[in-house]
């Protein structure tokens, strides 16, 4: 269910989270939507020879689950993503599940727009993704 918080009942510190599995499903419907067909992420043989020892998730599927989170609950409905900085810490393995978070910092009044950092970490609480979002309330 989307939330509906209005931008004057946003606190800095508010937090939101939501977790996923990622499946094999979901690494070949992003490659197929994307056009991202590199063999790290879909060729088992070749990906056992790469520094990761296996197929790994695209890092940028892992930031999608950022944009549910600030679409479905925080800030939830009429949010308007204006912007994304991003670091790839840790690679996502399929199999595993990873929870995205973001924390208001700061709240910019004249133009209800919101800072938050953004975070996905995996099962083992190792942070894979970080970074920073602004996005505008309507």
């Amino acid at each position: 269910m989307v939330q509906d918080i209005s931008f004057a009942e946003i606190k800095v510190g508010d937090k939101a989270s939501m977790s996923k599995t990622v499946t094999e499903y979901d690494v070949y419907a992003f490659a197929g939507v994307t056009g991202d067909f590199n063999p790290v992420h879909i060729d088992e043989e070749f990906a056992k020879t790469t520094m990761f020892k296996g197929r790994i998730a695209h890092g940028i599927l892992s930031a999608g689950f950022i944009s549910a989170v600030l679409g479905t609950a925080l800030p939830g409905k009429n949010a308007i993503y204006l912007g994304q900085e991003l670091q790839f810490k840790a690679p996502v393995k399929i199999g595993d599940t990873v929870t995205a978070t973001v924390e208001v910092l700061e709240k910019i009044e004249r133009r209800n727009h919101l800072i938050l950092r953004t975070t996905v970490t995996n099962q083992a609480g190792v942070l894979v993704t970080d970074g920073k979002a602004t996005v505008m309330k309507k």
